[in-house]
């Protein structure tokens, strides 16, 4: 079936003129819903841009929106953006013409949206701005201004030995419940930016309110806006529920502002684009992933980072899900590529009781020797000897194997660990800046802070 429908977007591309209408008209080409398999529909009979919307009309006059997401000869493929209920054989499949937008604005501070940005907090309807792509507008890499300034996180350990510089990309690796999002809402409360998103993907529903109403706060909600797309969704949704944060923090850096994006988690985001993949026929290559997945993940962090010369930043924190506490499975190690450096939390310390527990032995910022002082990489490197000293003979000295004096520097380790231990941890409602991170860091190794 053929229909013509208005839209005043399609005023600049002139289609087909009907005789009976003033303004140009697109030609509609209607389907039916031929296929259910898993979330995965199958439509014959309409033609649909990859990317683009569709309604399917049940029988009983109810709309379902959905996705096109592939398509094999005369048939395409769509992923639906919510709930099935009612679909049956030979349903109405209506092209609606038009791609996956955002809306952006002032308006969105302080909201909660889901993946396809409609208000989850009850507040009201949202007042956008502007509508930007989904998929953002890349930036050149030559003309991407160089990071350059270090970013206070509030942090000590992170801070003295791991420094952040604006426009940074890192990845949070660990296992579960190994206090991820415990960091990230620490980072979230004391990290000096002026706009906060965070992208909540794929994560328990629990987590949400809890981040909005424990750790962000009303008053941390002024400044930020929060994209919750819980498990239960559709993977669709939660692949978008990405998509849509990168894409207001863009917003907000093209106004000059400086924007900390956090997403918990990049693993959930690839695992939705792999249902998504597999749904639609894509081989599996590497561990169940196809490999469509591994060029998902450069294109969304590439989003992030430092804007033209004059313009704002965008500093990304992605938490990556280690399966099994293996960190280099086939996601996590995918990220290590792509992103500025990684912290990495260690499952053992985080069982002794000390937070934040990073193993700041395996953890790496790749921006450091740019941002950081001559002085400030001494100390650094300095601390990581001698906790890595103590490490590698710890179990000679726990048992008493190890003779005071045979070693100076492994007895400075030993005389040191207590004080490097108590250093490395910090409550989770205590703030460090940068200056007092440096000035303890300075005391601890006895130089002048």
């Amino acid at each position: 079936m053929i229909t013509a429908q208005r839209n005043p977007l399609w005023l600049n591309r002139l289609k087909p003129y009907s005789t009976r209408l003033q303004e140009p008209c697109e030609l509609i080409v209607e389907g039916k819903l031929t296929r259910m398999v898993g979330l995965t529909l199958e439509a014959v009979g309409c033609r649909a841009a990859i990317g683009s919307r569709c309604q399917i009309e049940t029988k009983s006059g109810k709309l379902i929106e959905a996705e096109v997401v592939g398509f094999a000869g005369d048939r395409i493929y769509l992923m639906p953006t919510g709930e099935l209920q009612g679909l049956e054989p030979d349903c109405r499949v209506i092209p609606m013409g038009k791609n996956s937008l955002a809306k952006v604005g002032p308006a969105l501070l302080g909201r909660v949206l889901d993946g396809s940005g409609k208000p989850l907090d009850n507040k009201g309807p949202l007042k956008a701005e502007a509508m930007v792509s989904l998929n953002g507008t890349p930036i050149n890499p030559l003309s991407r201004n160089p990071i350059r300034d270090t970013l206070d996180v509030g942090v000590r350990a992170i801070n003295s030995i791991l420094s952040v510089g604006r426009g940074q990309r890192m990845g949070l690796f660990a296992g579960t419940g190994v206090g991820k999002s415990i960091l990230l809402g620490m980072m979230t409360k004391f990290t000096t930016a002026d706009i906060v998103v965070v992208g909540l993907i794929g994560e328990r529903g629990r987590e949400v309110n809890e981040f909005v109403q424990k750790i962000l706060g009303e008053e941390g909600l002024k400044r930020a806006v929060v994209v919750a797309t819980p498990a239960d969704d559709p993977p669709l949704m939660r692949a978008h529920g990405a998509l849509l944060a990168t894409s207001i923090a863009e917003y907000f850096r093209d106004q000059g502002k400086d924007v900390l994006l956090l997403m918990d988690s990049l693993t959930r985001f690839a695992q939705a684009h792999r249902e998504i993949a597999l749904a639609i026929g894509e081989p599996p290559a590497t561990k169940g992933y196809p490999p469509s997945v591994f060029a998902k993940l450069p294109h969304l962090v590439e989003r992030a980072g430092n804007a033209n010369a004059g313009e704002g930043s965008i500093t990304a924190f992605y938490t990556v899900l280690a399966e099994g506490d293996d960190t280099n499975d086939p996601i996590a190690d995918a990220a290590r590529g792509v992103l500025d450096g990684h912290i990495v939390l260690s499952r053992n310390l985080a069982e002794s009781g000390h937070f934040p527990a990073i193993d700041i032995e395996a953890s790496v910022s790749r921006v450091m020797p740019d941002i950081a002082s001559d002085e400030h990489m001494q100390w650094a490197r300095e601390l990581r000897r001698m906790y890595s000293l103590y490490q590698q003979n710890r179990d000679l000295i726990s048992v008493g194997a190890y003779q005071p004096g045979a070693d100076p520097r492994i007895d400075k380790a030993i005389e040191k660990n207590p004080a490097i231990l108590e250093f490395l941890q910090q409550g989770m409602d205590e703030q460090v800046d940068l200056e007092r991170s440096l000035r303890e860091l300075g005391l601890l190794l006895n130089k002048r802070g």
